[in-house]
């Protein structure tokens, strides 16, 4: 029986007692209906699952035991990064949820000339927890041990200066000058590919991607969506340089 999967965002070691946070314990016991005795597995981004035991339910709290834990070992050889026009709700999520099931690293939202979705302050701030809570559910799902990082909404400019260096930059282009087959290894930093928002790349962002070193790369004749270009090229990427 496969056991419930939930991130939380505290440190774990094997002996401790502690209590849930509350968006965990309203999963795990309101929603998975798991009770006093019960077992799960926690997990913080730290690379290991921790196998738990409810031990005490009430109304104020949930206190659980970390019984043990086990490093899992299951993130792709091939570090990606993806620079994401933000897209608008359900759209946005979607991505966030299946680019984290494809095994991303991090996620940097952008807002581009193009993006449909201004964010304000508060905002932006609610917005970005809920996308690590897509994140981290996401990682519950797919077995995954370690958070893919998700950064501030910045503007292209900002996204592109942040980037490490000696990585492989690019961005889909029907015309551009890198094929999958062409692609042979990926440099240490892995890869970062960005695609654009709801309306697309503007000239002015095209021009901003290559002055920072973006190339484009081919993946088929046809325009995709926002939503369908990032996972499609995740996913290429994972099978030509990554695990899949």
């Amino acid at each position: 029986m496969r056991l419930t999967r939930s991130p939380i965002e505290l440190p774990l070691s094997v002996g401790q007692t502690l209590p849930l946070p509350e968006e965990a314990a309203n999963h795990l016991v309101r929603v998975m209906r798991l009770r006093e005795g019960d077992s799960c597995v926690l997990f913080n981004g730290d690379g290991h699952d921790y196998s738990a035991t409810i031990a005490a339910v009430s109304k104020r709290e949930v206190l659980v035991r970390i019984d043990s834990a086990l490093a899992v070992d299951n993130e792709s050889p091939l570090p990606i990064t993806l620079l994401q026009g933000i897209a608008r709700g359900e759209k946005m999520d979607l991505i966030l949820q299946k680019a984290t099931e494809l095994g991303v690293s991090a996620i940097i939202p952008v807002n581009a000339e193009r993006t449909e979705v201004k964010l304000d302050a508060a905002r932006a701030e609610k917005r970005i927890a809920h996308w690590r809570n897509v994140v981290g559910s996401a990682c519950g799902q797919s077995g995954r041990a370690r958070i893919p990082a998700i950064s501030a909404p910045q503007s292209l400019a900002a996204a592109a200066a942040s980037l490490p260096e000696q990585t492989l930059r690019l961005t889909l282009d029907p015309l551009g000058e890198h094929r999958l087959a062409s692609l042979s290894a990926a440099p240490a930093n892995g890869v970062v590919i960005a695609i654009g928002p709801e309306g697309g790349w503007s000239p002015r962002d095209r021009q901003q991607l290559a002055e920072a070193g973006f190339q484009g790369l081919q993946l088929g004749p046809r325009i995709l969506r926002t939503e369908t270009a990032g996972l499609a090229a995740v996913a290429a990427l994972q099978a030509r340089l990554g695990d899949l």
